[in-house]
């Protein structure tokens, strides 16, 4: 009996270390709670600047353009009466704002794909290890280089009707010279021609990542199975590098809505507003003819457009795209 008597624990140790684990807990969850604390001020401390900065310059801009949407201005560019969204059904009713509506997507059907398809040749062309494509791929990312302005200048020396180079070959295959920027019917086109080029160099940096991210083990294995190199690149290679076409597509889509300086060198809009998209007809309104009323609205309705499009692409492309 005395054996077993003494066995039993006392039960004052036993509520004393109880006590204990309950403090050992009570601390560790405050020292927790402080650390997470700490961690949260430091983090909103790190995102300041840049909240700041996006309030600034992104935020502030978009309130304003809402307010100022809801306005008439006078020619000073000051707000005069309220006009609730009359701005809106006054543009709405337009017929310039439908013609660089639709001047705006044929310019991104004519920039897009073949943007994208140059892009994805010449990332086909020099994917491959070999000897001095080290050259070749500094050469086709250059363009990326070149800002907008320069590139114009350059474009705009090229297309010159007399001394460009595009009209001396065609004077030496015997066709007569092209009005480049001036004709309506060629304008767009040698907007767009520009504006591939310029572009190059960024799609082409991305697909080539995507290519240069496809583990050679793959390739290896097709070899074994008696791939071919065409068989290969339509089955392997475009599924595996789908999510960087993809997103390849996303942002040419939304860079060719918001085309201005090339447009606003070469052509202003012209000839006979062949070219004046949307961005430059908010550009005429807003800071030429100063009714910012107007050009804030046609500027949310071109948000709206863009917003769309891309939720459209994420819903009914992006079901393509392989994810590894």
């Amino acid at each position: 009996m005395e054996k077993e008597y003494m066995l039993s624990p006392p039960r004052h140790s036993l509520t004393s270390s109880t006590h204990e684990q309950e403090l050992l807990t009570k601390a560790s969850g405050t020292s927790i709670k402080k650390i997470r604390r700490k961690e949260i001020t430091l983090a909103y401390a790190l995102l300041t600047p840049s909240i700041l900065l996006f309030g600034l310059f992104l935020f502030y801009p978009l309130i304003k353009s809402v307010y100022l949407s809801l306005f008439l201005t006078d020619p000073q560019g000051r707000v005069a009466e309220f006009v609730g969204l009359d701005n809106f059904k006054q543009i709405l009713v337009s017929d310039m704002f439908f013609k660089s509506f639709s001047n705006t997507m044929l310019f991104i059907v004519l920039t897009v794909p073949a943007g994208i398809a140059a892009a994805l040749l010449l990332a086909a062309l020099t994917h491959n290890r070999l000897k001095g494509m080290k050259v070749f791929r500094f050469i086709f990312s250059l363009p990326m280089a070149v800002s907008v302005g320069t590139g114009s200048m350059i474009w705009m020396i090229l297309y010159h009707p007399t001394l460009g180079i595009l009209n001396y070959f065609l004077h030496l295959i015997g066709i007569e010279p092209v009005q480049w920027l001036t004709d309506p019917k060629w304008a767009m086109l040698s907007i767009a021609l520009m504006t591939v080029w310029m572009n190059l160099g960024f799609n082409y940096i991305l697909i080539l990542s995507g290519m240069q991210g496809v583990s050679d083990d793959i390739y290896d294995s097709t070899k074994i199975d008696g791939s071919g190199p065409i068989r290969t690149f339509f089955r392997i290679t475009l599924p595996l590098i789908s999510p960087t076409l993809f997103f390849t597509l996303v942002v040419s889509v939304i860079g060719s809505f918001q085309a201005f300086g090339q447009i606003n060198i070469l052509t202003k809009g012209g000839p006979m507003n062949s070219t004046n998209v949307m961005v430059y007809n908010i550009y005429q309104d807003a800071f030429i003819n100063f009714r910012f009323g107007i050009g804030s609205a046609q500027a949310l309705i071109l948000f709206a457009i863009i917003l769309l499009l891309t939720v459209a692409q994420f819903k009914f492309v992006e079901k393509k795209v392989h994810y590894q």
